[in-house]
């Protein structure tokens, strides 16, 4: 190695060690804070957008034509409450504050811009709280009163159900049967039909730009007597919209009437229907879910036709534009039926099972559906919901008290087989079913005695076949007899007449033990049906 090679690489080596040297000392903390300030992006600042001069000219006016009016010292002022503000306008002054999380802030302070002492985020957010109740009550005008409240329960009870009210949309919210007991959990509870966590129904009501449903909307409950309810929206300058309840003494029917004033100011005019959405998430009430999942689904009858259904196994939709007399979503055992005095002009139906996912659950179930609807009538709909058993004798009564000169066929919820064969249960098992259960409580005593009662009607049939039978065993011999008397197909014709002439002798017929048990099967049909119901 010469001189020069040995000096090359002396030099690479300085060089390599030098680098490394380098790389290994520690940064400056100016160096660090640079690096870091480098790596790091900028924090935005946030800004509150300032109130414009024309949302603030606008709002004095909407609070006075939307606003709640009281009067104290021949001084009137309007009061505007939504879940994000509470304002007063007392002159032309607005006073009040409006909410972000749990601070309340003055309005003058958001009018004037005067939000320095503020967090930015608290800032921003009270001016677009600000905005959105000023958007909220120009879009809900007279609806916006009740867009806060207190949800509050009022009950109807007779002795065979207790009915619940919410103010929280005027709905039902709860109805449990006084008489019958749910087997789901071990401990024993009364059937509850309706509950506010799965059960909901809304009316849409069309105003000239604006659709809204009520169940956003907390109603004023007034109790008119011990049976009778009004859950009442005010809207202003006289006008309101309402649902009257019902229940009427030892029956499973709540009346609905929707009542109504100056809905023409408030609605457009020549708006003619109204929409109605109803949902369940029906509930189990026995042990047994498969056989009660296979006997729920939704029901519905045509006006001048017959009762249809949705299918009872899995999933199933139908969209119905024929006019509808009734609804219904039935349990095995029990059913919520909504009956309109007139008629639903079209509905689209729905239903989903639940088995895999939801335990005490057994469907998911929908109906939305429109109504004829004046804005000028004072009673513009009437309704009666049925919640109860699916008791042939109960349905079958409430055909007359609910429409006269009308079959509502209410007793189609009740299963009791193809129509061939239910008219025996109608006629002959159901009232006698009926008439043991009136001093008999015990269903196993009743269905012993049922069983007897069918046995000794068929009896004469059975006793008929049993001496066919026997007279078919006497005769045999001899119907040996003649068949080797007169072998061969040759004398198929001869042996047939032999034969014949021995039957007609002593009476006897081979077709005589088949022709009662044949008659006997009917009934038996009919009575596989109607136990399961």
């Amino acid at each position: 190695m010469d001189k020069n090679t040995l000096l090359g690489l002396l030099l690479m080596g300085a060089v390599i060690f030098g680098f490394m040297a380098l790389n290994d000392n520690p940064q400056t903390p100016q160096q660090q804070t640079k690096q870091q300030t480098v790596q790091q992006p900028p924090v935005q600042q946030l800004i509150a957008d300032s109130i414009t001069e024309a949302e603030k000219a606008v709002l004095a006016p909407i609070i006075r034509q939307y606003g709640i009016a009281s009067t104290e010292n021949e001084v009137t002022t309007y009061t505007v409450n939504t879940p994000k503000a509470n304002l007063t306008l007392s002159g032309d002054v607005v006073t009040g504050t409006i909410t972000v999380g749990d601070t309340a802030i003055n309005v003058q302070d958001i009018l004037n811009n005067n939000l320095a002492d503020l967090s930015p985020a608290t800032a921003v957010n009270a001016v677009k709280n600000f905005k959105s109740t000023v958007f909220d009550v120009q879009r809900y005008q007279g609806f916006s009163r009740n867009l806060i409240g207190n949800d509050t329960t009022v009950s109807l009870k007779n002795e065979l159900i207790n009915v619940e009210l919410s103010s929280l949309g005027g709905v039902i919210s709860k109805v449990e049967l006084q008489q019958y007991d749910t087997y789901v959990n071990k401990d024993t509870a009364k059937v509850v039909l309706i509950d506010k966590a799965n059960d909901a129904y809304s009316f849409t009501i069309t105003t000239s730009n604006q659709r809204f449903e009520t169940s956003e909307f907390y109603f004023t409950p007034i109790q008119e007597n011990d049976s009778t309810v009004l859950m009442r929206l005010d809207l202003g300058d006289g006008a309101y919209w309402g649902i009257r309840y019902s229940l009427a003494p030892e029956s499973y029917i709540v009346h609905m009437d929707i009542v109504q004033n100056k809905m023409e100011q408030v609605t457009n005019a020549n708006i003619a229907t109204i929409d109605f959405h109803w949902w369940q998430k029906m509930a189990r009430q026995e042990v047994g879910r498969t056989f009660e999942e296979r006997n729920s689904a939704i029901y519905y009858k045509y006006v001048g036709d017959e009762v249809d259904n949705l299918s009872e196994m899995g999933d199933d939709a139908e969209n119905i534009s024929e006019k509808l007399r009734w609804i219904g979503f039935k349990n095995q055992f029990f059913s919520c039926v909504l009956i309109p005095d007139n008629y639903f002009l079209s509905a689209n139906l729905k239903s989903s099972d639940l088995k895999d996912i939801e335990v005490n659950y057994l469907k998911n179930m929908r109906a939305d559906a429109i109504l004829e609807y004046s804005a000028t009538d004072n009673n513009p709909l009437s309704f009666d919901f049925f919640f109860g058993p699916n008791s042939y004798p109960l349905l079958s009564s409430y055909d007359d008290k609910i429409a006269e000169n009308q079959d509502l066929e209410l007793t189609e919820l009740v299963p009791l087989g193809w129509s061939l064969f239910r008219w025996i249960n109608t006629l002959i098992v159901i009232p006698v079913f009926t008439f043991l259960g009136s001093f008999i409580s015990n269903y196993g005593i009743i269905i012993l005695i049922l069983t007897l009662f069918i046995k000794l009607i068929l009896f004469p049939f059975t006793y008929k076949s049993y001496m066919s039978q026997a007279k078919m065993r006497v005769l045999a011999p001899e119907i040996k007899e003649i068949n080797d008397k007169y072998p061969g197909q040759e004398n198929a014709m001869t042996r047939q007449q032999h034969t014949m002439a021995l039957y007609s002798k002593v009476g006897a017929s081979p077709f005589s033990g088949c022709l009662p048990m044949l008659l006997q099967m009917p009934i038996l049909i009919a009575m596989f049906s109607f136990f399961p119901s």
